[in-house]
């Protein structure tokens, strides 16, 4: 029986969580309450109480369950095993590009970080997280860059903290406007063919295949 308690606990939490997404992707973070999520949920304002502090705190989850694409990209490169820093930054983008066409839940999270949210007041702490996980990707890209040149025996044209800030933000708004756009074009294609045009423009070789 407690096993059963147990699951129907999460299964309402996860409810609450999905219906947190629909509402403030309609609404805005802001402008949403806990009475709209919990009419979209179908439970009351006790329920949310009983698994979250408040608001802030049920956006925090909404946002660790969704996991940002920036966040999945660092660790794909974290735990790739490839040898090639450049395959493995084209393996990553294209990654990230895929999970954000083709999940729905990746996808809703996302637009609610870039267009329903102002990180204000208690939300400011979850902008530091983004903050300082975008630094992190950035960072690796950098390594993965400064390694490529060495490797192919290059000099970059730029540092290889300005390569990543690049790189960074063509990603950042390929996945914008594919957004704001909905879904106007084929972002997985777009993404790998700008990709490849960047790395060759900082003239680095691309793997064969």
């Amino acid at each position: 029986m407690a096993r059963k308690t147990k699951e129907e606990a999460i299964a309402t939490r996860n409810g609450l969580i999905d219906a947190a997404e629909c509402v403030f992707l309609e609404k805005g973070v802001s402008r949403a309450s806990l009475s709209d999520i919990a009419h979209a949920a179908g439970a009351t304002r006790g329920a949310i109480y009983g698994h979250f502090k408040d608001k802030v705190d049920l956006f925090k989850a909404m946002m660790e369950r969704g996991t940002l694409p920036l966040e999945q990209g660092y660790r794909e490169i974290e735990c790739s095993t490839c040898a090639d820093p450049v395959q493995r930054l084209r393996a990553m983008m294209a990654l990230v590009l895929r999970t954000v066409a083709s999940d729905e839940r990746t996808r809703r999270v996302f637009e609610i970080a870039l267009y329903r949210v102002e990180y204000v007041t208690d939300l400011a702490g979850v902008r530091e997280r983004h903050v300082t996980a975008s630094e992190a990707f950035t960072r690796q890209l950098s390594r993965d860059f400064e390694n490529a040149a060495q490797l192919q025996g290059i000099v970059l044209p730029m540092t290889p903290m300005e390569a990543a800030v690049g790189l960074h933000a063509l990603f950042n708004g390929l996945m914008q406007n594919w957004i704001l756009n909905e879904g106007a074009f084929d972002l997985v294609r777009v993404g790998r063919v700008s990709t490849d045009a960047y790395l060759l423009g900082l003239g680095l070789s691309l793997p064969a295949g």
